[in-house]
């Protein structure tokens, strides 16, 4: 058995203000072509399809014209499960209708879900929900947390697992040790959200949805695809890929990524501002968090530079040399709130006209500062 497994498209996000749906209807193409080039048997998507419960229309209407082309086009079956970013219920819409045509939907949970049964494997589609629903929909009061839940929703579909057939689960959650990114949100407080990888012992394949970083969790049967796009600043050194897996009828899983060649790349810059305005390498158009290297305030930096970079999403001073990207940012020159009033004064004028505050002007200014502050303290 070959397949595709992929998560967390986020259909319809932004990304401070930046419309991502046709950089993402750009990854779409090109996974539509890995379908094609690998002679994949199916698409495996681990949950977060859109980016929120009521998704915008364009991107509804591009998931609708994506999920077409698969199953009337290229005759690849879909497995898709909800994520914590989707509503389960609009997700789920004609999933019994749709499995007829190969489009394999778990949206709510189901007290017993059957398999997907594909040549000699059988997909278990465990979709994501908060404990408080998941012991009301399977009547299990006592379920307290994630790991509850998942390791419920495991059982069953051992349960109904049928004889001399590869176990592939499909889940969304977030196992223990697994390395995050700032754009995904938290499934629980304190831990509670955490699953541990020992409950996907026997599986022949685990595809995971939830972390945006691609990665394996505690064995290489157990992976998370990665994210469709780079989604944070935190995940500008991610090669963002599909996971191609490679089943055989026995012995271990094999899988490959197959890195995405994005529209616009997401990069994270530090430099001098005269540096920066002079240009760096690569593409212009790619979204930009940039890092000043500077001891003073610069006058309009962000309006500057977007002139120079119009997809520039971020601007802050540099964190020191080799802190890593997830770390707080430190400044390497003083905070213009730490510098005294004649000081930002001075460097707000330099920014402003070019030329060094003279003697008569410094003058005036502590005089206008000393008769702001008798006013202020009066």
């Amino acid at each position: 058995m070959r397949f595709l497994h992929t998560s967390d498209w986020h259909l319809g996000k932004t990304l401070c203000h930046a419309d991502l749906l046709d950089d993402q209807a750009h990854a779409l193409e090109q996974m539509a072509s890995m379908l094609q080039d690998t002679r994949a048997e199916a698409l495996v998507i681990a949950g977060d399809v859109y980016d929120r419960a009521v998704p915008p229309r364009e991107a509804v209407a591009l998931l609708d014209q994506f999920l077409h082309r698969l199953a009337m086009d290229l005759r690849v079956p879909v497995l898709m499960i909800a994520g914590n970013h989707d509503s389960p219920e609009r997700l789920g819409f004609a999933s019994r209708f749709l499995a007829s045509h190969g489009l394999h939907v778990a949206g709510p949970l189901a007290p017993e879900p059957e398999p997907v049964l594909l040549g000699g494997t059988a997909f278990h589609l465990l979709p994501y929900a908060d404990p408080a629903v998941g012991r009301q929909a399977l009547g299990e009061p006592s379920l307290r947390n994630h790991q509850d839940l998942l390791a419920t929703q495991l059982a069953r579909a051992w349960a109904r697992h049928p004889r001399n057939c590869r176990f592939v689960a499909v889940a969304h959650a977030f196992v223990t040790g697994g390395l995050v990114s700032e754009s995904e949100l938290g499934l629980g407080v304190g831990g509670a959200g955490q699953v541990d990888p020992a409950l996907f012992a026997g599986c022949d394949y685990v595809a995971l949805g939830h972390l945006h970083r691609p990665q394996d969790a505690g064995s290489p049967a157990v992976r998370y695809a990665g994210s469709l796009l780079k989604y944070s600043a935190s995940e500008a050194s991610h090669v963002k890929a599909a996971t191609l897996v490679e089943l055989p009828e026995q012995g271990p899983v094999r899988t490959e990524p197959l890195p995405f060649t994005p529209r616009r790349d997401l990069r994270r810059l530090r430099g001098a501002f005269a540096d920066l305005m002079a240009g760096v390498p690569g593409n212009r158009e790619d979204y930009l968090f940039l890092e000043l290297l500077e001891d003073g305030p610069v006058l309009d930096a962000m309006a500057r530079l977007r002139q120079v970079y119009p997809n520039l999403l971020g601007l802050q001073p540099a964190a020191p040399l080799g802190a890593e990207a997830g770390e707080a940012v430190e400044r390497v020159g003083p905070d213009p709130r730490d510098l005294d009033p004649e000081r930002l004064f001075e460097a707000f004028f330099h920014q402003s006209t070019g030329r060094v505050l003279a003697e008569e002007e410094r003058a005036l200014f502590r005089e206008a500062a000393a008769r702001a502050h008798e006013e202020a303290t009066a």
